[in-house]
Order: C-alpha cells, then structure tokens, then sequence
C-alpha cells in the first residue's frame, strides 16, 4: 500500500539527514520504521476521535423545568449543536414562552402566533393517545413552549385542570407525552348554614362552593323544591371532601354526607362506592334518595304560574286550564329531562311553540314547552335523567321567557310539585353490611361536627 506523501516525506529527509552525519546504515533503518509507525498510528487515532466525536453530538440530554414540577432528562436530536446540559431555571439556549387560551383559539392559530411549524403540530398530535388531549383546550388553561435557538419547540406544557399537566417532550425517536400529576392531599371539611333568603345565597355566606351547591340540590331535589318549598329557618350541614396542594386548596370533592332540615321534616344522606366504583346517595337505611323523576326541570327557577285547573289564560284573557308548572327564567337557560326515556315529540306545536315530548316507559310522559331551541337529541333519542333537552325561550304564546312542564301518568296530567314520584332500588340486601360499614364512619365525623360546630356557636 502507498504510504501518505507526508510520511514519504518525513522518511526521506530522516535518510539524508543520517547520510549527512555519516551513520551506520541499520540504526539509520530503525529510526526510519520507528518514524513511519508512530505518523500511522497518530493519523488512524486522529480520523477515529473524529469519527466518535461526530457521533456523539447527534443525541444531546437537555433537562427542562415545568414550574416547580419534577425536571425529568430527555434527548433529542440536534446535529452539529453544543450540547446543553443545564440545572438552571432555563436552560441555555432555551426560551419558555407561555399563552391563556381564549375563546376562538386553536392549536393551529396558537401555533402560528408562535411561529411554530405546523408539521411540529402534527407530529406533536400523532405522537401517542395522551397527546390527543390536546384538541380538547378550554379557554382560561394555559399552554407553554419550549424553543432552541432555531425556535424550534422542543417541549410543550398543557395545564390541563389545577392536578394534571400534559407534558410533551421531543425525542431522539419523536415527541413522547406524558401526564404528570400534583400530589392531591385530601381532607374532610363541614360546612352549616341556616337558610334566610335562599340556599344559593346563604350557602355562599356559609363558604360552600357553587359545585358543592349544585350537588347538594341534586342530592335532595327529589324530595325537596329549592325553587318554591324552602322556608326561613330551614337549616343544612355537609359532609364533604376538600383537595389540597401544598397546603392551599385546590377545590372541593365529592358530599360525603349531608342533612337538610326542612319544613320540620329531617332529610338525610350519605355517599356509598361500590366495588365497581359507581358512587350513589342513600338515605341512612339504605334506601335511594334518587327518585324515577326529578321534582324540577330547571335549576334555582322560579315557579311563575301553579297547576291550576280554573286560571285565566295571559294572553287569550280567559279561563283555560292550565296543566302544568311554569318556571320563569331568562332565555338560554338549560332544560332538563325530569326522567330516563324516548324523546317521542321535537317541533312546534300551536301556543306551546317549540316542545319536547319525552315518553317515560309505558305510564309517565313529560312535556317541556316554549323553548328558544332544542337540545342535541333528535326525534326517537334515548335520554338519561338530568340531560339538556332544550333551552327557555318565549316561542307560541308566551308574555316572556318561561318553561311551561307538564307531567302525565297514563295520559293524565298531574301537578309535578306534589305528585308522589316511585324512588329508586334500594341497597342490594348482600351489600347491605358493606353500605353499613361504608356509611356508618361518615355519618358519625357529621354528627360530630354538627356537636362541636354548635358548641362553638353557644355564647
């Protein structure tokens, strides 16, 4: 094999430089093999680091902060880049950048804004099912990016809700996602109230939460009328969960156990999982609180016009029957199905304007009129109990913004506000010992709550 024209060069002048000094021809040879092996090796050492050097700058860990979230190492690929490997809050060569979601927005427009590539975007959604999380942003949640020096994003933090972020991180092989979640302490919290001008109102001053209100109401709204049955002096207590991060509280769980106290009449209930996880309210011998019916159609309505069968008509100004309950909210406000069934009526029908007619099995029907528009559900839909079938409006003969309900049992009409509705199964008699040893702790922590926050109240 030819030797490199350097070391052929290197040999020739050791030869005369040896010649010149006039010495012996053998060490003149060794010295010469001695030269000739060492150029080698330094030449084929010098091409290998090269090669190994090349290599390594293709997979470079970088770590990347998520607001006081874990830091976790991740690689990605960035030829002929330094490699950057930071324990700061940004790491060199990075930029955070971070946008509130607002109504309108896209994963596309928000993007663009950033002048971040749509193929990014693509990639970043087809990646794995828990990126897929992304097409579901809300306004109000926050999205950030993370940028190399070419604005590339290399990292994505979606805030899903107060608990969970979607952290995407780009990879030597794509972009990998992942859910991380905060540690969620929780506790149990008691609040009581004593109802002077309404429940939503005096529940506030009470510290309750509107989620938490909302399931009280539906928790008892079977068996008490929030809109027209409370009195002053009705009185409440909760049982309920309440979440916290590092100390500050995040939100309020589930109601674990309640009392209201109405009319002089004492409701209890109390929440009980069962071994599939399906979580339902019972009164405290096992018996449902959920009734076959709910008792209103509407939330916190107002109850304009009673079931009478002698009024006098708004509009035609005579006496005509009026058949149902009318519940005065403004237009927009979500209707309800009062009970599981089939949607067997969706259109106009003379003075009711816009109606839904929901079938009930074979003895209840339930009719909802002068709606502004309809629910999703179409004519021969099955609903569930508490579904939006429709929204208040003032369509057919209607002074103002109102529902018109009606209920019926074998064609009959009857006054939703006092029928008498069938509840629902009871606890399983084999799952009555579990319900027992389920309930019975929660049950006790409200009565002694209820004690000691009355002991606190005694002057």
């Amino acid at each position: 094999m030819k030797k490199p024209s350097l070391i052929n060069r290197d040999y020739k002048h050791s030869l005369s430089t040896v010649k010149t000094r006039q010495r012996p021809l053998v060490p003149l040879l060794l010295v010469g093999t001695f030269v000739l092996l060492a150029t080698v090796f330094y030449f084929k050492n010098t091409t290998s680091n090269a090669q190994t050097n090349k290599t390594a700058l293709q997979i470079v860990p970088i770590n990347l902060p998520s607001d006081g979230q874990d830091t976790s190492e991740h690689t990605f690929k960035t030829p002929q880049k330094t490699v950057i490997e930071s324990t700061a809050s940004t790491p060199q060569g990075l930029s955070w950048k971070q946008h509130t979601i607002k109504s309108g927005d896209s994963l596309a427009s928000i993007f663009k804004r950033f002048n971040l590539s749509a193929t990014t975007l693509h990639n970043i959604i087809q990646s794995d099912d828990s990126a897929k999380l992304l097409k579901n942003i809300k306004p109000g949640q926050t999205l950030r990016f993370a940028q190399n020096s070419d604005n590339t994003c290399v990292a994505l933090d979606y805030a899903i809700n107060n608990i969970k972020t979607l952290q995407v991180r780009a990879t030597a092989t794509g972009f990998q996602s992942s859910i991380n979640e905060k540690p969620v302490e929780t506790s149990h919290s008691l609040a009581t109230a004593v109802i002077q001008n309404s429940l939503f109102y005096d529940a506030k001053q009470a510290g309750v939460s509107d989620k938490t209100i909302m399931e009280l109401a539906n928790i008892f709204g079977w068996d008490i009328d929030f809109s027209q049955g409370l009195r002053p002096g009705d009185s409440f207590s909760l049982l309920y969960e309440s979440k916290h991060i590092n100390g500050e509280r995040i939100e309020n769980g589930h109601i674990l156990a309640a009392e209201f106290n109405n009319r002089g009449d004492k409701y209890q209930a109390v929440r009980f999982i069962d071994k599939d996880g399906h979580a339902e309210y019972f009164a405290a011998d096992g018996k449902s609180m959920r009734k076959t019916f709910l008792r209103n159609p509407i939330d916190f309505a107002r109850v304009s016009s009673h079931f009478n069968l002698r009024r006098k008509h708004p509009v035609l100004n005579r006496i005509r029957a009026h058949k149902g309950v009318d519940y005065a909210a403004s237009s927009g406000t979500p209707i309800k199905a009062t009970g599981d069934g089939r949607i067997i009526f969706r259109g106009v029908k003379g003075g009711y304007g816009r109606v839904v007619i929901v079938q009930h099995g074979q003895q209840y029907s339930s009719l909802y009129a002068h709606m502004s528009k309809y629910g999703r559900y179409k004519n021969g839909s099955y609903v569930k109990q508490g579904q939006t079938i429709g929204y208040v409006g003032k369509s057919g003969l209607a002074t103002g913004p109102h529902l018109h309900y009606e209920f019926r049992v074998n064609g009959v009409h009857r006054n939703p506000l006092t029928t008498k509705f069938p509840a629902a199964s009871p606890i399983k008699k084999h799952l009555l010992a579990e319900f027992k040893q389920q309930t019975a702790p929660l049950l006790g922590q409200l009565a002694h709550a209820k004690q000691t926050q009355l002991a606190l109240n005694q002057p």
